[in-house]
């Protein structure tokens, strides 16, 4: 048994497995030895991936198609794993938008706001409490490097991210006296269907398994990791400018990736 099952298995949690970043995960996950449970919306994804993941690591995986945009979604995730020794969960579930705020429809910007804030404090709250009482455990949350700053042309999604970097950060000094690891995984543009859901024209990018091994590496060790060359090369950068300089930046870098809707 690995350090790594020894302390965050047998059962992982994985939401968004489907696709991207979250599907990363649960192939590194499955090498590392531990058990899944698979959450998505696409229930013929993940009867596939569980198969995939068997048949290569021998893992056992169990599928739970939900839509964590609903209280109903999140209710399926903790009946699923109520009879499991769970020990991880892995929030990869969510998703962008761009482009003027004010000419969006509100009503994507809401379902936003569902899967990438409430629902991630239900399952931290859920899951943080579960792992607390077992004396040991990791909660992986995802932000992003737009969440550092205010990102125009997609303010809304770079203001859900900043809540979970805070988050993230709030809850890695506050549950490490419970043996509970935190991290914040803080990419930049991922190779992920992303771009085509938030109608964004990206250039270079990370791929998923990068980001999924960087995050799993650095969980325990790191509260906050900025996985990849081009994030560390991005972040770096900002980092050096005051955040109204950044969020300058990142309305020229967010401005090309969305001109495409404005002609």
């Amino acid at each position: 048994m690995t350090d790594f099952q020894q302390t965050y298995g047998p059962w992982a949690v994985v939401t968004g497995a489907s696709a991207g970043i979250g599907r990363a995960c649960a192939d590194d996950l499955a090498q590392r030895g531990l058990s899944l449970v698979l959450v998505a919306r696409r229930d013929d994804r993940l009867q596939t991936l569980a198969d995939d993941l068997a048949a290569r690591h021998g893992t056992e995986a169990r599928a739970v198609a939900a839509d964590l945009a609903t209280p109903e979604g999140l209710d399926a995730i903790e009946a699923a794993t109520a009879d499991l020794d769970v020990g991880l969960l892995v929030a990869a579930a969510g998703f962008g938008t761009s482009g003027r705020f004010v000419e969006a429809d509100l009503g994507p910007e809401l379902t936003m706001l569902d899967v990438n804030c409430r629902a991630v404090v239900r399952q931290a709250h859920h899951f943080g409490r579960r792992f607390a009482t077992r004396g040991r455990g990791g909660l992986v949350l995802f932000g992003s490097i737009v969440g550092f700053q205010g990102t125009p042309f997609s303010a809304h999604y770079a203001a859900t991210k900043a809540f979970i970097q805070t988050l993230a950060e709030g809850l890695h000094l506050e549950l490490a006296s419970a043996g509970v690891d935190v991290i914040s995984s803080a990419p930049g543009p991922v190779a992920t269907e992303f771009a085509e859901v938030a109608d964004m024209q990206m250039g270079a990018t990370v791929n998923p398994a990068q980001v999924a091994r960087a995050t799993l590496d650095g969980l325990g060790k790191r509260g906050t990791v900025y996985p990849g060359l081009l994030t560390k090369v991005l972040s770096g950068s900002l980092a050096l400018l005051p955040r109204w300089g950044r969020a300058r930046v990142m309305q020229q870098v967010m401005g090309g990736m969305t001109q495409h809707q404005r002609g």
